[in-house]
């Protein structure tokens, strides 16, 4: 069991805009302790709900120099980051941060790591592991090495609203009645429902000191990704699903097939893809010494997924995979000096009059894209949106964790919540893969008689000669797409009751 009652520690929570972070840290609270959150942008939390309870520091793991400070007075520290989707050197990205974070743990004192790593097959060769498991397996070492104890959770498949591996196995399974598939469909997985995972993290604050070792994590079920995509159809009343595997689809292959099908790009499908050619099932569970199981035992595979799917039902989706930046994404905010310091801003500026009140036009605004759409020309934003695809980028499929409501971080679609002031403006960062930078602003103004003036701006930074031709190229579009779109906005708004 614990070594001291579980209230009253302040705990560090590394990812806090992240899936798995942005749901902790509410569990953390709701125990009794304490947090502090590190995050590269403080603003990125500003409209979480538990954001007036919790400290922030502002600090990034892959820059040693920001972490002076940040641990002090920490006794829990909770390591959920990674670099999963970064490129070919995300290994070292990953092996140079859990150095640094262990380091700086151990010179302020922390008593405990707890870290949400990968399940490994046990005995397995590095070597033989696919890039993403070696990399998590190697953190976990690094952390317990660092001479802070830590407590290394290793799990398979998260089954909850939100999750990447739910969201692949989801849209896979709605969107494909009848599936080629690769060979690692027949692979056997012990998935576990995010409530529990939660469970433990926040369990293993109270581990007792000279414990420092990783730990198997899995619900009650181990199943193949083939059973698993048959029952998910059974529960969410599909028909019959129709899985044909092949032996040619490499996983490199599977993953742009997963990229294409499902909202999770190539750059996370891939290493998701290429983790489940491994067996996966957990060898241990002498977690339950010290997190004993619930009185009603773990959440089976098929309880987690209608849990799951009620959540999305009821628009209750806290966090998303998306709901952390995509490394390599742009993140410079929109600039204030017109010039940028010399450079080009090309602007498109659009604006109108309505005879609606600046609530009516809001709603229109803050309900934007996922399954609304852009109110204009929707076969050019489905085609950027592929073509974004194509070039690995995230595309139009990421949607909107809450159909009605917006806060600053989330993603919708292809751009990023830069700003948001509720009844007056909607600012919006570009994801897709640009020659330069770009931002969507929706403003909302009263004119002072009742009705609405409504100002739209596209803005584009472009980076060098291949930037400057791609403004230009798509400029004679914009009076059909942005157009379009803020007459559509402001007709519809005019309509509401």
């Amino acid at each position: 069991m614990t070594d001291e009652p579980t209230g009253g520690r302040l705990c560090l929570v590394t990812g806090a805009t992240g899936y798995i972070g942005g749901r902790l840290v509410p569990e953390l609270l709701a125990a009794g302790h304490r947090v502090r959150c590190l995050v590269r942008d403080p603003g990125r939390i500003r409209d979480y709900p538990w954001r007036a309870d919790v400290d922030t520091a502002r600090a990034d793991v892959t820059r040693p120099e920001t972490l002076a400070g940040v641990f002090d007075g920490v006794q829990v520290a909770y390591y959920l980051v990674h670099s999963l989707g970064t490129g070919p050197a995300f290994e070292e990205r990953d092996r140079e941060a859990a150095r640094a974070f262990g380091d700086a743990a151990a010179r302020a004192g922390v008593r405990r790591i707890v870290y949400l790593g990968g399940l490994v097959p046990p005995g397995a060769a590095p070597d033989s592991l696919s890039p993403h498991l070696r990399s998590r397996a190697e953190v976990g070492r690094l952390l317990r090495e660092s001479g802070v104890p830590t407590a290394e959770l290793r799990a398979a498949v998260i089954i909850g609203s939100g999750s990447a591996s739910f969201e692949m196995l989801r849209h896979l399974t709605e969107r494909l009645p009848v599936m080629v598939t690769p060979n690692w469909v027949d692979t056997r997985i012990q998935p576990i429902a995010v409530r529990d995972v939660l469970r433990y993290l926040v369990g293993a604050a109270g581990l007792p000191p000279e414990v420092n070792r990783p730990f198997d994590i899995g619900g009650p079920d181990v199943l193949t990704y083939r059973e698993m995509m048959l029952r998910y159809a059974r529960i969410a009343d599909l028909p019959k699903r129709l899985i044909v595997p092949v032996p040619v689809l490499t996983p490199r292959l599977s993953s742009h097939w997963v990229g294409l099908v499902t909202p999770v790009p190539n750059s996370i499908a891939r290493p998701l893809v290429e983790s489940l050619r491994h067996e996966v099932v957990c060898h241990e569970h002498e977690i339950a010494r010290y997190v004993p199981d619930p009185p009603g035992g773990l959440i089976g595979f098929e309880r987690s997924v209608r849990l799951a799917l009620k959540r999305i039902q009821d628009a209750e989706v806290t966090t998303r995979w998306s709901s952390a930046s995509l490394a390599g994404a742009p993140s410079d905010p929109l600039p204030t000096d017109p010039d940028w310091a010399g450079g080009s801003l090309y602007e498109d500026l659009k604006e109108r009059e309505v005879s609606a009140a600046p609530a009516s036009v809001w709603r229109v605004v803050e309900s934007i894209g996922g399954e609304n759409g852009w109110y204009s020309f929707p076969l050019a934003w489905a085609v950027r949106g592929w073509l974004d695809r194509l070039v690995g980028g995230v595309g139009l499929r990421r949607g909107r964790r809450d159909p009605e409501r917006l806060r600053v971080g989330d993603s919708l679609d292809f751009w990023r919540v830069e700003e948001i002031e509720p009844v007056s403006l909607l600012r919006l960062r570009a994801e897709m893969r640009l020659p330069g930078l770009a931002w969507l602003e929706l403003r909302v103004d009263d004119d002072g008689y009742g009705g609405t003036v409504y100002r739209q701006r596209a803005l584009f930074h472009p980076h060098g000669l291949a930037g400057h031709v791609y403004w230009w190229s798509v400029a004679p579009f914009h009076s059909f797409v942005f157009g379009g779109m803020a007459r559509n906005i402001t007709e519809r708004a005019r309509l509401l009751p």
